[in-house]
């Protein structure tokens, strides 16, 4: 894997496609191989850094405010990982409640995907972010990602908010997985491009991975709510506390996909166009997107003033 995120991180965002060199004949992988590896390191993403930087930042700014200088103090290492932060800590540092939405607090829509509940919540968005990131920043760039995440993790929880008023339940939604799951539905866009640079069967094995994230986080997200059917005598056979498990938004993680696989059709041709043509496609969907993402979150306001 390490070899084909080489062979991505050195294309540059909107790159032609791979032309066979005169004489017909197409560079050596091995040839590609070493070009790439003299022009990566793992400090060529900042954009990927610079979005996992604020997450951590928000999560040490939140740390006097929660129960882990109480459980460092008593040495209760064992509750360190999975120790909750309360929802009014959670709003107080940008949480998107659909409460506070209804008041007219929209950009916690922004803010809600750098909140995380846990420090385990927190490391692994953070993970999968950086993963992504690896793949997703060579052929977004800098500004490209960013914008994939903000727009993604937006739509995410605009989606959730749309849910809690169509079922009248409140809800506080917190964390980067519906921008992750926007990255990884962009990229299983993207990476469907035979024209890339890279050999095919590089970019079909960086894809079926990226699908594979998307699918296994997906199931994981759904295991709370299919445990919730279970009765209580059958949760003790598993030695089960359904108190205990986490509460995860899978309408956040589909809200975001589904953006991020909207994103990335009208990219699609145009990751070989040239880097100036690349670039102007994006600004066009990219406020091509933010504009439906407002426009949809009026018709909502709209829609709970009229319940």
């Amino acid at each position: 894997m390490d070899e084909q995120i080489d062979e991505l991180r050195a294309l540059e965002i909107g790159d032609v496609p791979w032309q066979p060199e005169p004489g017909g004949e197409s560079r050596p992988r091995s040839r590609i191989r070493s070009e790439s590896r003299r022009r990566v390191s793992l400090w060529a993403y900042p954009a990927t850094y610079l979005l996992m930087g604020i997450n951590i930042a928000v999560f040490a700014a939140m740390f006097f405010h929660g129960p882990l200088p109480a459980l460092m103090e008593h040495h209760d290492w064992s509750d360190l990982l999975t120790a909750p932060y309360n929802g009014a800590t959670l709003e107080r540092f940008g949480g998107t409640s659909s409460y506070l939405i209804q008041e007219g607090q929209w950009w916690r829509l922004v803010t809600g995907a750098f909140v995380h509940v846990t420090v385990l919540h927190l490391a692994l968005n953070m993970w999968c972010l950086w993963n992504l990131g690896l793949f997703g920043e060579p052929l977004l760039g800098k500004r490209g990602l960013v914008a994939v995440y903000l727009l993604t993790g937006s739509a995410g929880m605009l989606f959730s908010y749309a849910w809690s008023l169509l079922t009248g339940q409140g809800v506080l939604v917190v964390g980067a997985s519906g921008a992750v799951f926007g990255i990884a539905g962009t990229l299983i866009v993207l990476l469907s491009n035979r024209r890339l640079a890279v050999p095919w069967e590089d970019l079909r094995s960086l894809r079926r991975q990226v699908i594979f994230f998307a699918a296994a986080n997906l199931v994981l997200g759904m295991t709370p709510q299919v445990l919730g059917m279970a009765s209580r005598s059958q949760l003790r056979l598993l030695h089960l506390d359904l108190g205990m498990l986490p509460r995860i938004d899978n309408t956040a993680h589909l809200g975001g996909f589904l953006c991020g696989l909207l994103l990335g059709l009208p990219l699609f041709r145009y990751t070989t166009a040239g880097r100036e043509r690349y670039r102007a496609r994006q600004r066009t969907t990219f406020g091509f997107a933010t504009f439906l993402l407002c426009l949809f979150g009026y018709a909502l306001s709209k829609f709970s003033q009229g319940r």
